[in-house]
């Protein structure tokens, strides 16, 4: 959907008990509680992402890893800030918008596996995380234009953590077409939609 459409469409035009807005950034950094200091966010976040001089660095805490996801929603696009003053929750409080890392990471909870596999594919990033039990294992973004690049660092993260794609289930946070939900089913013991 365009930009044109946000204010003629009726999802928008009205309020929620809760709303969630993710933008798919590739500029996270999950660090431990213990070595997160608020006053070096920026250079943290700049070791592993690539940074303009304007952009804002938020955190974000999660309690059930003990770590804090660093992120910059500053991303060229303005769609998501839009959205959020429009769309409001039932208690008038502005949204958040949160990288879609932290849904990933929140989502591990709700997956009952014990390989726990996650991702989102979109705009050509590959949000990927993965855990065994309660141990978090992986926490990245790839560089993913197409699915068939996506699957290719998907599988190589499931081989550098010796997992097995035939007794693991793959959970996927955005849609997949049915070319691309098949594809994972060649490999994958299910496919699941969150």
């Amino acid at each position: 959907m365009g930009a044109e459409r946000l204010f003629t469409t009726p999802e928008f035009q009205r309020r929620y008990d809760n709303v969630e807005i993710s933008l798919l950034t590739p500029k996270v950094a999950l660090v431990p509680e213990s070595f997160y200091h608020p006053g070096s966010a920026r250079s943290a976040l700049e070791e592993v992402a690539s940074l303009q001089e304007g952009d804002f660095v938020e955190s974000i805490s999660i309690p059930s890893l003990a770590s804090v996801l660093l992120f910059s929603n500053t991303i060229g696009e303005s769609l998501s800030r839009v959205i959020a003053q429009t769309v409001l929750p039932a208690s008038g409080k502005p949204v958040r918008v949160l990288p879609e890392m932290y849904y990933l990471l929140r989502l591990l909870e709700t997956v009952s596996d014990y390989n726990k596999i996650i991702a989102s594919w979109q705009d050509g990033w590959l949000h990927l995380v993965i855990a065994q039990g309660r141990s978090l294992l992986l926490a990245n973004v790839f560089e993913a234009p197409d699915f068939t690049t996506a699957q290719y660092f998907l599988f190589l993260s499931m081989k550098r953590l010796q997992l097995n794609p035939e007794v693991s289930t793959v959970c996927f946070h955005t849609p997949l077409d049915a070319a691309s939900e098949m594809s994972l089913y060649r490999y994958f013991k299910g496919v699941v939609q969150l």
